[in-house]
């Protein structure tokens, strides 16, 4: 039923695609109303009750919710958590703190994922700054995906982009996957490396591409609860992510509410 290239990666039709589209777009949906929802005060359980709801409203399934046993349906990481952080009522948001969220839905059996980074009023403008860095490396990576370049031309990308702009860390252990009739598929998606290297893209393939960027070391753990990942400095992250079809017209944005193409429309030109 589901057909996969010389190296194990699921290619979708151009059907699938557009189911795996339906799905992202809930995402992309529900992640515009937790932005305009942050604000001091609220907890990140309130943003998780916001997201399940919207979700399921739609016919959909938090895709997070019960996977590996996790409790929440949205990730929520406040200030110097990377990844992973598990939605709490234990301590507000408060202004100047910023919440990176990832939300993942299921619908009709085909995953989308996507994750953003938001301000809580006020933020110091290096965390302004941290948050545009790892959005605008996000689009560097995803302009990568054209048929005919290499996995590693992602990481690359998104590596290069970031290296220009300042001294951040890039925790090596957390990246990209692909994704499709499951949330995290092979293969693994690097956020550094050298280009021209992997399997070459083919149109029909779907990755999720998700930087993380810390403003101090790229060395991170995890906390006692087995999945909040934070910086070992105590220094501020940030993580954006998009799910990406592979198409002979470019990188379709599957949980980008316009497909990508705003943005997309600048780089590409500049991707080769």
């Amino acid at each position: 039923m589901f057909k996969k290239n010389r190296h194990g990666i699921q290619l979708k039709t151009p059907e699938q695609l557009e189911k795996m589209r339906a799905a992202g777009l809930v995402v992309g949906r529900t992640l515009q109303l937790l932005r305009e929802s942050v604000q001091p005060g609220m907890t990140p359980l309130d943003l998780d009750g916001i997201a399940e709801k919207a979700i399921r409203d739609e016919g959909a399934i938090p895709s997070f919710k019960g996977y590996q046993g996790f409790p929440a349906s949205i990730c929520a990481s406040v200030n110097n958590e990377v990844v992973h952080g598990i939605p709490s009522d234990r301590r507000p948001l408060r202004e100047g703190d910023i919440i990176s969220i990832d939300c993942g839905a299921i619908l009709d059996g085909w995953h989308g994922d996507s994750a953003i980074t938001v301000p809580v009023g006020e933020v110091d403008p290096k965390l302004t700054e941290l948050m545009r860095v790892t959005e605008e490396a996000m689009w560097r990576g995803i302009a990568a995906l054209t048929v005919g370049r290499h996995l590693s031309d992602i990481g690359h990308e998104i590596e290069r982009y970031v290296r220009s702009q300042g001294r951040y860390g890039i925790p090596q252990e957390y990246g990209g996957h692909g994704i499709g009739t499951e949330m995290h598929m092979d293969p693994w998606v690097a956020n550094h490396g050298r280009p021209g290297r992997g399997p070459r893209f083919e149109a029909g393939m779907c990755f999720a591409v998700e930087p993380m960027l810390n403003l101090g070391t790229d060395r991170t753990r995890v906390l006692s609860d087995d999945w909040t990942v934070v910086t070992v400095d105590g220094k501020a992250s940030a993580h954006f992510e998009h799910s990406v079809a592979v198409t002979d017209n470019g990188p379709w944005v599957l949980t980008a509410l316009d497909g990508g193409r705003e943005r997309l429309a600048d780089l590409l030109g500049d991707a080769g």
